[in-house]
């Protein structure tokens, strides 16, 4: 991997991740279209990092109130019953534990199937049929469902409902805020409250499997043939970082004015595109068929 190609892919990573569309199936698709494998495990978890720390700093105001609130219904200063201490008539403190509520289900899912998610649903078809799912979907519950739900009026049933929305992701071509979105807008979430949502619930669930991806990755760093060396990481993470955080300012405003129909016919297009791709032999459909083509094309070494 080049500089240069480091940067297209910090790019990308920026212009998806928060996107309904599945950065994951981008970062893949162009990848393979412009590596002729996969980018790399340290490399796509370390820009996946700017754009966390983007929206963290985005939505700093927001980390900084709801956790106070929290921490101070947990110690009792708003009332030592239990109630009290589970935030009940502190809406702050409230959020904080359905974003909690939220992260459980892909938190679990993530943990128990974690091979599976990595292996089997990795392939590109299930991609394919994913973004065309997700599309529909999408552009159907959000022409038909009711806009009358600001996030104040989440209770822990629909946290649930978001979590699962969410855990949804663990199938590239989902989409995490593709998934959340379409579930808080078929419970009849403004657009705009289930965005938000959206990016909260992120915080946890993603930022902590970023690092924890990152620290695994850097640790057999010297493994990694795509990695492309720190200079050119550090590069594309920073503009991950930085075009990330316009990309939040203008989807938050996208939302407050239009529909998500343009995402959901961008998902289907996409989808359509990938089909022809693998018919015609251009991507191959697994991780193992890319590998394979690589090591075929490698000099094969004296003696062997």
């Amino acid at each position: 991997m080049s500089f240069v190609e480091a940067i297209i892919l910090g790019l990308v990573q920026a212009l998806t991740e928060y996107l309904p569309v599945s950065s994951s199936a981008h970062i893949r698709i162009i990848g393979d279209l412009m590596l002729g494998s996969d980018p790399g495990a340290a490399f796509t978890a370390i820009i996946q990092l700017g754009t966390e720390l983007a929206v963290l700093l985005y939505f700093r105001h927001d980390i900084v109130r709801i956790l106070s609130h929290w921490f101070s219904c947990l110690f009792g200063r708003n009332g030592s019953d239990l109630k009290s201490r589970m935030g009940q008539g502190d809406k702050d403190a409230s959020l904080g534990w359905y974003i909690i509520i939220g992260t459980l289900p892909i938190a679990i899912v993530g943990f128990l199937f974690q091979h599976t998610i990595e292996t089997t649903l990795r392939n590109l078809w299930i991609t394919v049929a994913m973004l065309l799912l997700f599309g529909i979907l999408l552009w159907v519950v959000d022409e038909r469902a009711k806009q009358t739900k600001t996030i104040e009026e989440m209770n822990p049933k629909e946290a649930l409902i978001f979590g699962l929305g969410q855990m949804l992701a663990l199938i590239p071509g989902v989409s995490r805020s593709g998934g959340t979105i379409t579930f808080g807008r078929a419970m009849g979430y403004t657009r705009e409250a289930a965005v938000r949502v959206s990016f909260l619930m992120a915080i946890p669930a993603v930022f902590a499997a970023g690092l924890l991806e990152a620290y695994k990755a850097i640790r057999d760093i010297k493994s990694d043939v795509m990695f492309p060396g720190w200079g050119a990481t550090i590069a594309a993470t920073i503009v991950s970082f930085l075009v990330g955080y316009v990309v939040i300012i203008g989807f938050l405003k996208f939302v407050s004015t239009f529909s998500y129909k343009a995402f959901a016919i961008y998902r289907i297009c996409l989808a359509v595109v990938v089909a022809i791709l693998l018919i015609s032999k251009v991507l191959p459909a697994t991780e193992l068929a890319s590998a394979s083509a690589f090591v075929a094309n490698l000099p094969v070494a004296a003696g062997a």
